[in-house]
């Protein structure tokens, strides 16, 4: 079984799939029915909704080589973006180096929490076929 795509609420799907686009280095969204689709490199897609008067905020990780790691936070950063070490947003600034990688915490326009690691949580192998 795979992981095909995960709908991410939003009050500004545009400005939403804009952001996602820019902070990670995507494609441009597509549109499919509804959504901006945005593809990552695992043959997942966040598909972007945009109908929302408010969102109940969710957290997305994202696991990121160590380039990608710095350049997704030079990116945050240029848009005047905040990120934190830890998931309570008190380490302001700062990275996390749990279980032998790199992480760091920052939210999107609707508060959404998103996560960039560089080692998954335990340090657990990528299993799928061709990760």
């Amino acid at each position: 079984m795979n992981f095909d795509h995960t709908i991410v609420p939003s009050t500004d799907r545009q400005a939403s799939a804009s952001f996602y686009s820019e902070v990670f280095g995507l494609p441009d969204a597509r549109t499919e029915g509804p959504f901006a689709a945005l593809d990552l490199g695992n043959d997942v897609s966040l598909y972007i909704a945009g109908w929302h008067r408010t969102v109940a905020r969710q957290h997305y990780a994202f696991l990121v080589d160590e380039d990608e790691f710095d350049e997704i936070l030079a990116r945050v950063a240029a848009r005047g973006g905040v990120h934190w070490a830890d998931s309570s947003a008190t380490k302001v600034g700062e990275i996390n180096h749990d279980d032998g990688g790199r992480g760091a915490y920052f939210r999107d326009p609707d508060g959404h929490f998103l996560e960039i690691i560089t080692v998954r949580y335990g340090g657990r192998p990528l299993t799928a076929p061709g990760a």
